[in-house]
């Protein structure tokens, strides 16, 4: 994460965990000639993330934002569930979700490639384990570009 995600994750991971969600992750990028800044939440009961959630989130940091005023430029400011391939970040994400199927990204190579997809073992914060049709891959974490859920039909 970026310095502008860093100070963002700051003030929203209080603010969401007091409405009983967690932030699982806080983009901040420019698409064409606009800035978005999205977090995506997630929580534990079955239902998950409704609208209702990321209404009361929306409007709340907004309030905190215009407040602190952390981003200089315009940007627009999303809020949401992370959808059925939700991404891993922390380490507590890929323990949550062992024995999930997962996709997994490299900086480079490790074994001839940089993409992998199976279930995911054991993780700590050195390396993450998956496991690809029987043989198991530890991935350290410091070279994991991008990991999340695989959704199966």
């Amino acid at each position: 994460m970026g310095k502008i995600e860093d100070v963002i994750w700051k003030m929203a991971e209080p603010l969401t965990a007091e409405h009983g969600l967690e932030l699982i992750d806080v983009e901040y990028v420019k698409e064409g000639t606009e800035w978005y800044l999205r977090l995506f939440l997630d929580k534990d009961d079955e239902a998950g993330v409704d609208l209702d959630d990321c209404e009361l989130i929306s409007r709340k940091l907004s309030d905190i934002l215009e407040t602190e005023d952390p981003i200089a430029q315009a940007y627009r400011l999303e809020v949401s569930s992370p959808g059925i391939e939700r991404p891993l970040k922390r380490t507590k994400d890929f323990q949550r979700f062992a024995g999930e199927k997962v996709q997994i990204k490299t900086f480079s190579e490790i074994k001839g490639r940089k993409q992998f997809i199976g279930i995911l073992g054991e993780t700590t914060e050195e390396c993450a384990a998956i496991d690809i049709d029987g043989t198991v891959i530890s991935i350290p974490r410091k070279q994991i570009s991008k990991a999340n859920l695989v959704w199966e039909f």
